[in-house]
């Protein structure tokens, strides 16, 4: 039953033309086939514009591509990127009055 026959699909097509007449069934293809090409570009923009957006972050954040794999035999030479600050041991500042 959960199967789509051949039969069945005569029988819509022979519902949709009842209802709808002979006539005005290809311009409402020609109207649907319209509509799904705006949306389909409408959603390429989307993704586009995402896209776009993700480089303009990453370019104000200071982004910079890896710099070219080591190869053997090679000697790195210094990184491009600055060092990472060193941290400081936090000190409790009452351990540090109960020490004085």
């Amino acid at each position: 039953m959960g199967a789509l026959r051949p039969w069945h699909i005569a029988v819509l097509v022979v519902v949709l033309i009842l209802l709808f007449g002979a006539k005005r069934l290809p311009d409402a293809a020609r109207s649907l086939g319209r509509s799904l090409r705006i949306i389909k570009a409408e959603t390429k923009s989307l993704h586009d514009d995402d896209r776009d957006l993700a480089e303009k972050a990453d370019a104000q954040a200071g982004y910079q591509p890896m710099p070219p794999q080591v190869q053997q035999g090679q000697h790195p030479q210094q990184s491009p990127y600055p060092a990472p600050p060193q941290q400081q041991p936090v000190v409790d500042p009452v351990q540090r009055t109960r020490d004085s």
